[in-house]
């Protein structure tokens, strides 16, 4: 039971890790970027490590991806006051 939990983990993360790379839009890499957080944070749970899957959890599926897309629209916005400025 174990290593078919394993297995789906592993497929799950190797499918976002995909996805984060083949998606082009910034915003939305940052939305498959949560999601990637939050399919390791599962295979760390699965592979015995609840204190990295918690961490991941925390870090990499909601304070990244959010500072990610602050970011971005911190760009976006700067970008649109230049354009319609002129």
């Amino acid at each position: 039971m174990t290593d078919a939990l394993i297995l789906v983990s592993l497929l799950l993360v190797a499918a976002s890790a995909t996805a984060a790379v083949a998606v082009r839009d910034p915003a939305r890499q940052a939305l498959v970027l949560a999601v990637l957080g939050l399919a390791l944070a599962v295979l760390f749970t699965v592979l015995q490590a609840p204190d990295v899957g918690l961490s991941q959890l925390a870090v990499g599926s909601a304070l990244t991806p959010l500072l990610i897309l602050l970011s971005v629209r911190k760009v976006r916005r700067r970008g649109q006051h230049r354009n319609g400025g002129q």
